[in-house]
C-alpha cells in the first residue's frame, strides 16, 4: 500500500525524475509528504526511502536536521513564535503564552516556540505556515490566527508552499 495518494505518487516520481541521482529528491519528496498529511509519518519516511534508493535512516536523519518538517502529527496551521532575545523582551513570550492556552486542544493549529525567525527589527513576530506577521501584541496575534481559521487569511500549506 502507498503512502501517498496516486496524484502525489504520479508527482514524486516526477520529482525523482528530476535528479541524476534519486538521493537528491529526498527533501521535495518530504514537502510532498508533509503537505499531504501535515507531518512525516514512519510511513512517508519509508516510501520516500523507497523512492530514493537509500535507507529510512538517511531520510529520517536528512529530514530530522530541518525544522520544518514536523515527525509528529501537527494541526493544518502551524503558528512558530519567537522567543529569541529581541522577541523576548518585546512581548515574544506573552504572545507564545495567549496562543498556547488559546489553541491547547485545537487540533487544526499547532503553536510551536521557535528560536529565531530573522526579524528583529518587527518584534515580536511569528510565522502562521511560514508566513510572517511582525510586530505583535497577544490580541493581534490571536485576531490573525482566527483569520486563518476562517479562511479570511489564505494560508500555505504546512511546508510553506502556496499550491
Amino acid at each position: 500500500m502507498s503512502f501517498f495518494t496516486d496524484a502525489n505518487r504520479t508527482r514524486a516520481k516526477e520529482i525523482v525524475a528530476r535528479y541524476p541521482r534519486p538521493k537528491s529528491a529526498i527533501l521535495p519528496l518530504a514537502h510532498l509528504a508533509q503537505d499531504q498529511h501535515a507531518w512525516l509519518s514512519p510511513e512517508a519516511i519509508n516510501e520516500i526511502a523507497e523512492l530514493t534508493g537509500v535507507t529510512t535512516a538517511e531520510v529520517q536523519g536528512t529530514c530530522s536536521f530541518y525544522t520544518m518538517f514536523k515527525r509528529r502529527p501537527s494541526g493544518q496551521l502551524v503558528v512558530s513564535v519567537c522567543t529569541n532575545v529581541t522577541c523576548l523582551v518585546t512581548g515574544g513570550p506573552e504572545v507564545l503564552g495567549k496562543l498556547e492556552s488559546r489553541y491547547a486542544l485545537d487540533d487544526d493549529v499547532t503553536v510551536e516556540e521557535v528560536e529565531c525567525l530573522a526579524a528583529c527589527g518587527g518584534a515580536p513576530s511569528m510565522q502562521v505556515n511560514y508566513e510572517f506577521h511582525e510586530k505583535l501584541t497577544p490580541e493581534i496575534a490571536e485576531s490573525l490566527v482566527e483569520e486563518y481559521r476562517s479562511g479570511k487569511r489564505a494560508a500555505r500549506t504546512v511546508s510553506g508552499s502556496t499550491a
